[in-house]
């Protein structure tokens, strides 16, 4: 026997024991770690001595360990008078597999499945705790997300239509996924983690979630209650400093060949940001209130507003570049900013990838965007929250803009 042929074996004979000591440990009533062990090791031998016998033998080994299965949850089900679950059964069909593929030459592919395996079969308490905790409002966002990402961009016609040459559908709605998604995972990990996690988690995850929406709540907060002021400084603050590593985030999935020509400016703004953050974290008091969760983040509305958004800059910029010149670029961005750096973030990234749009320029518009971003939301702060909030809010934000403007005006 050549090394080649030991080491599949081996290999097999480890995968199927850290499943079987997982089955062992958690219900080792119909199969257990020298079960799987010897399920695996099938799998890789008759998938060896297929070569030369035919393809039958595997076929006829998943038949065998189909029927073993069955025949084990009869006797439980006869024995205990018990409805057996279904878990162990296709564990071990899998781990057969497994071993076919080792055969056959996917390691990687059984290597990845093996541990995937393991991991799911060890994590049954937590899945099913996080399945008793979502409501019915948390199920429907998540088949939104599903529906818009799997069922209507697979259909959508990947090519460019209209004036400029710069709408297409499939790109478009691809960024309304992918904003969709970093929302939903944020107020998914706030509804689990947030009540619990404390301040500085809370602004994180609202930062992810919506800054703006962030910024709102806290403000109408500390109207009610102006005892909160300082701790609602602090996470507005630490949900628009997130804003800045989301948008690296977000150029990086788009554009990340851009990424050393984007990151340098706007990683200071988030080093000076993060800066007052914690200044206003060591003043903001002991209250620990968290953020109100208004809106579902997927609601197909917002999608389909986001993406309407999205185009209208993706022409804007197109046509102010064509009849204005760059200049006349970073009064869109400073407009389109007001409310959503998302769209003016990827719409330029997008275009940068493009070619049409200069890496300097590129930017230069995101950070307008994004300091055009903190005066509308100081704003809000002035119209809806406490004058003591206004005045730590407004002395943050004004320190971040002056560095911004030093930056754009500085920045080689």
């Amino acid at each position: 026997m050549d090394l080649e042929v030991a080491g599949k074996l081996a290999l097999s004979l480890g995968l199927g024991l850290l499943v079987g000591l997982q089955r062992e440990w958690a219900a080792p009533q119909v199969a257990g770690i020298r079960t799987f062990a010897l399920f695996s090791l099938l799998g890789t031998v008759l998938a060896m001595l297929a070569e030369p016998l035919g393809a039958w033998l595997v076929a006829a080994g998943l038949v065998s360990i189909t029927a073993m299965m069955i025949a084990g949850n009869v006797i439980r089900l006869v024995g205990r008078n018990e409805v057996p679950g279904l878990t162990t059964q296709a564990a071990a069909l899998l781990m057969y597999l497994v071993g076919v593929a080792l055969a056959r030459g996917q390691t990687g592919l059984g290597i990845i499945v093996s541990g995937v395996v393991a991991v799911l079969l060890h994590a049954k308490q937590p899945l099913h705790q996080f399945v008793e905790r979502i409501g019915a409002r948390d199920i429907r966002a998540i088949f939104q997300l599903v529906l818009i990402a799997l069922v209507i961009l697979p259909v959508l016609p990947n090519r460019s239509w209209g004036p400029y040459a710069v709408l297409n559908p499939f790109e478009i709605w691809l960024m309304v996924v992918l904003i969709v998604g970093i929302s939903l995972g944020g107020y998914i990990a706030y509804k689990f983690f947030g009540a619990r996690a404390g301040t500085v988690l809370g602004g994180v995850l609202g930062g992810l979630i919506s800054s703006t929406a962030t910024t709102v709540s806290y403000s109408r907060r500390s109207r009610r209650a102006p005892e909160t002021a300082g701790m609602a400084a602090f996470a507005i603050m630490i949900a628009s400093t997130i804003v800045f590593g989301r948008v690296v985030f977000e150029v990086s999935l788009v554009a990340p060949h851009i990424l050393v020509g984007v990151v340098p400016p706007l990683a200071v703004m988030t080093v000076l940001m993060g800066l007052i953050a914690y200044v206003l974290y060591a003043t903001r008091g002991s209250d620990a209130a968290t953020i109100p969760l208004d809106e579902d983040p997927s609601q197909l509305r917002a999608a389909i507003g986001f993406g309407l958004l999205y185009a209208a800059v993706l022409l804007a910029v197109a046509a102010v570049r064509e009849h204005v010149g760059d200049r006349g670029l970073y009064v869109v961005a400073a407009v389109s900013g007001l409310t959503d750096v998302d769209a003016i973030t990827l719409s330029t990234a997008q275009l940068i990838n493009r070619g049409q749009l200069g890496l300097d320029a590129g930017w230069r518009m995101i950070l307008i965007g994004a300091l055009s971003n903190l005066v509308f939301k100081c704003g809000a702060v002035a119209l809806l929250g406490d004058r003591r909030l206004l005045l730590r809010v407004g002395l943050g934000f004004a320190v971040a803009l002056v560095a911004g403007l030093l930056l754009l005006a500085l920045w080689p």
